[in-house]
């Protein structure tokens, strides 16, 4: 076992090196990274818990939260290579299950929704970075490879290979692969409701275009043609056609096509 734990702390060490770059050597990494020391001590506390020592897990939970400002339910399931950057006012639910591979940033919150005992705070799969302030409510799934942006407040299940932003959350599913496999980038958020807004603006123009056609003909004795393209309020140009825009226009069972969004 005490073989096991040092492996695993090599490993979390690496994994810190890897996805920030403001890490400069192990040392440094070993000795003043919160969210590895929380991990760590998470790993004796769910020991405890586990032999049905519940107390003593919750008191080593405790003075781990403490000193490193991070709550970690001592029954919460936690994968391998799981790095916490900053870590300030992460709390993990008791339910909770976090794959391998997986970042959370400061002000994260797996949390739950429900007063009964059973399954009640989410379960994140592997490969998904969850970004500053991001709430995760419910017995939900985040599915894996995707990204939770800062601030998001997520309560229904997450596809794999997503994006989701907003308050309540917004999903849009991505359309090419990531690149590359540690998508860090919780800051770029695409925005939903604008691209939305902006498909119903032109919509609004291709009807306000067809009407002053048929207002024409209607005050008029003989039928008159409609306004010829290049002549209507658009700057002397087609108006623009729902269909030749390749955005979204409406979530499709509440989740995005991700196509055109900078994700």
């Amino acid at each position: 076992m005490i073989n096991r734990f040092f492996q695993t702390i090599r490993v979390d060490v690496q994994a810190a090196k890897e996805r920030d770059p403001a890490a400069r050597t192990s040392l440094e990494v070993f000795l003043a990274y919160p969210g590895l020391h929380a991990v760590w001590a998470h790993h004796l506390a769910h020991w405890l818990w586990e032999h049905n020592l519940k107390l003593a897990g919750r008191i080593v939970s405790h003075v781990s939260r403490f000193l490193t400002g991070i709550e970690i339910h001592p029954g919460a399931k936690l994968c391998a290579n799981l790095f916490i950057d900053h870590g300030m006012g992460v709390v993990i639910g008791e339910t909770a299950e976090v794959g391998c591979n997986v970042t959370l940033y400061h002000g994260v919150t797996l949390g739950g929704v429900s007063l009964e005992k059973g399954k009640r705070h989410p379960t994140i799969e592997e490969n998904v970075v969850i970004g500053a302030g991001a709430k995760v409510l419910g017995a939900i799934t985040v599915g894996r490879g995707s990204r939770i942006g800062a601030n998001a407040v997520v309560v229904k299940d997450v596809p794999p290979d997503s994006v989701v932003v907003g308050v309540p959350d917004q999903v849009v599913r991505r359309s090419k692969p990531i690149v590359p496999a540690f998508d860090l980038n919780h800051g770029q958020l695409p925005d939903t409701l604008g691209e939305s807004l902006r498909a119903v603006m032109e919509r609004l123009d291709e009807l306000e275009e067809s009407l002053k056609g048929h207002a024409h003909q209607d005050f008029e004795d003989e039928p008159q043609p409609q306004v010829e393209p290049g002549t209507g309020s658009n700057n002397g140009h087609e108006p623009a056609s729902r269909h030749d825009h390749h955005g979204p226009h409406t979530p499709k069972k509440g989740v995005w096509d991700g196509e055109d969004f900078m994700i």
